[in-house]
């Protein structure tokens, strides 16, 4: 049985590479999706994480310049905020010298500075508190009260706080950086608890804003509209808490210069901020525990899809190979067909088991009509040899030359039936052993006809042969005599009298052909078939009248395919009956040789 091609769609590699496609498309786009989400979501994490670190890190170096005329004791600071932060952090002059540094080693983490600690220059959005000039409102400088003016301060202040609560009021004290205590909470401070000595500035402060006034008159110049301002509104515009609409743009420059002028001997010189990368000898991509249940989430998921599809394209290859399995071992009695369902490799596979089972039920039937067969071909010449030696033992008949020489031709057809059956298995067994020689197909077909002639001419059948010069032949003299002598004895029990049988050899490029021609009986086409099948004959009565054992040309076959060659036969009942053997031309060397 020839398989059919499988068609590229419907074959199993083709199922397999597209099932393990699938699963890795489903793998890489799950996992790059995963990948792309969590490391953004960290990232991001991250990013916020770290500009809130250095958001912290520029407060507190700012709240220490702000406080402090030198930078001296910030040493502490930067190692605390490095320990704490995990960063590299560096702080120098405008110059390069190094003022504090969170590494022993001296080099820089980065070649452009990160930020400038200015407190007199900050950002307003990320300092809280920053005045609209840019100054920390850390730095206070002259505005610093002593100890005795904040106890002054805040008797004021507790007095007016129990001034409020006595008319049920609420309120609380708030402490700005220079010390000064304000009391807010209240919507409207009743009349009689404001007696405005809470807001008076004290000496200290009057002498800082005399200084300030004067920094700020001197950067203004001939603006005589605003020197005529009362003292005080002057004092609330030059410490910031006043901006109006109607003084120009060089009025909130100068205030705001005045109090640079008069802070900056009192805060640490401008510095620049080097930070670097992340301390630790060991960075490693910490996942949050909502990035490790998505990652688990979804390798599960993966796995889960993979075991799905896996199952369905498993279950669909193994349930007809189950069924092969199942089928395959039934008792040899039982030839059972499996049904062919899909038309890949899987299908094609039943389809040839299904065949193999009827070729399998074939020779059990042949089998069993070779075992009756053998048994009724050997017990006729036994039944005869039998019968007539039982009446010659009883003295019925005498053994005269006649009677010896029926059971000398009995027993001739037991050995002829038993030698075809030696043939017969030792081809089967592959034990057939074959002397070849270089041969001339002239001189075999002459030696057939001279040996068939007497029997040929006895029924008035003209033998004939022929040969093509040189034709040659590599095979076994006494077994191709024997193929040929077969099909010679075949064709004269077959070929009435007056008929012809003719022997020809000839050769195309590849093969010797033999051929062996008669204008007998003939074949019938549904005959022709089985007609190399053992003890077949064409008469169903299997009548010896015709003579034969039904294995002549099951022998031929057997020997013919010993030989590497075939044998064909073709017939036109009542016409004329062809076989044809077809055996390999004899090797170059061999010929060289002979």
């Amino acid at each position: 049985m020839v398989l059919p091609e499988v068609p590229l769609h419907r074959s199993l590699l083709f199922r397999l590479l597209l099932t393990s496609v699938v699963i890795a498309v489903c793998s890489v786009a799950a996992t790059a999706w995963l990948a792309v989400q969590t490391t953004t979501r960290a990232v991001t994490e991250a990013r916020g994480h770290v500009l809130s670190e250095d958001t912290d890190i520029l407060r507190r170096l700012s709240g220490f310049a702000a406080t402090h005329p030198r930078w001296d004791g910030v040493q502490g600071i930067v190692t605390e905020l490095s320990r704490t932060t995990g960063r590299r952090i560096s702080l120098t002059t405008t110059s390069g010298v190094v003022i504090a540094d969170s590494a022993s080693r001296g080099v820089r983490p980065s070649t452009q500075a990160s930020a400038i600690v200015d407190p007199l220059h900050v950002d307003t959005y990320t300092s809280p508190g920053a005045q609209l000039g840019g100054i920390d409102p850390r730095a206070v400088g002259p505005y610093l009260l002593s100890d005795a003016d904040r106890a002054h301060l805040r008797g004021l202040a507790d007095k007016r706080l129990a001034c409020l609560r006595s008319q049920g009021l609420d309120g609380d004290m708030e402490e700005t950086p220079s010390g000064r205590l304000m009391v807010i909470g209240a919507e409207e401070i009743p009349w009689d608890c404001a007696d405005g000595k809470l807001n008076t500035p004290t000496h200290s402060e009057q002498t800082a804003l005399d200084e300030l006034n004067g920094l700020f008159q001197s950067c203004l110049g001939r603006h005589d509209a605003f020197l005529s301002l009362p003292g005080s509104e002057r004092d609330s515009y030059v410490q910031g808490k006043r901006i109006d609409d109607k003084y120009d743009e060089k009025a909130r420059n100068c205030a705001d210069e005045a109090r640079r002028r008069q802070l900056g001997a009192y805060v640490a010189p401008v510095a620049e901020l080097y930070l670097g990368d992340v301390s630790r000898s060991d960075p490693r991509f910490d996942l949050s525990t909502a990035n490790k249940i998505k990652v688990i989430g979804v390798t599960g998921l993966i796995l889960a899809l993979t075991i799905a599809i896996t199952s369905v394209v498993a279950v669909r290859l193994v349930r007809p190979l189950r069924v092969l399995a199942a089928a395959a071992q039934c008792p040899a009695d039982q030839h059972i067909r499996v049904p062919v369902t899909t038309r890949d490799e899987t299908g094609y596979l039943a389809a040839a088991f299904n065949e193999f089972t009827a070729r399998r039920e074939r020779l059990e039937e042949q089998r069993k009509a070779m075992v009756s067969d053998i048994a009724h071909e050997l017990r006729t010449p036994l039944t005869n040899i039998r019968g007539w030696l039982e009446v010659t033992r009883d003295g019925i008949v005498e053994p005269d030359p006649e009677l010896i020489a029926g059971l000398h031709e009995e027993a001739l057809l037991l050995q002829r039936v038993v030698d075809d059956l030696q043939d017969l298995a030792a081809a089967d067994a592959g034990t057939l052993k074959l002397h070849r020689e270089l041969l001339s197909a002239g001189a075999l077909l002459s030696h057939v006809a001279a040996a068939h002639g007497a029997q040929a001419e006895a029924s008035g059948i003209a033998l004939l042969h022929q040969a093509a010069d040189g034709v040659q032949m590599e095979a076994d003299p006494v077994r191709i005599r024997q193929i040929v002598g077969n099909l010679v004895s075949n064709a004269l029990r077959h070929t009435s009298a007056g008929g012809t049988i003719t022997l020809t050899a000839g050769q195309t490029d590849d093969h010797v052909l033999l051929t062996v021609r008669d204008t007998g009986s003939g074949i019938a086409p549904e005959d022709l078939p089985h007609i190399f099948d053992r003890f077949w004959r064409a008469e169903k009565s299997r009548s010896r009248r015709t003579g034969g054992s039904g294995l002549g040309l099951a022998i031929v076959r057997h020997l013919v395919t010993a030989h590497g060659g075939t044998v064909t036969a073709t017939s036109d009942p009542g016409v004329e009956t062809v076989f044809t053997l077809h055996l390999p031309k004899p090797r170059r060397a061999e010929r060289h040789r002979a």
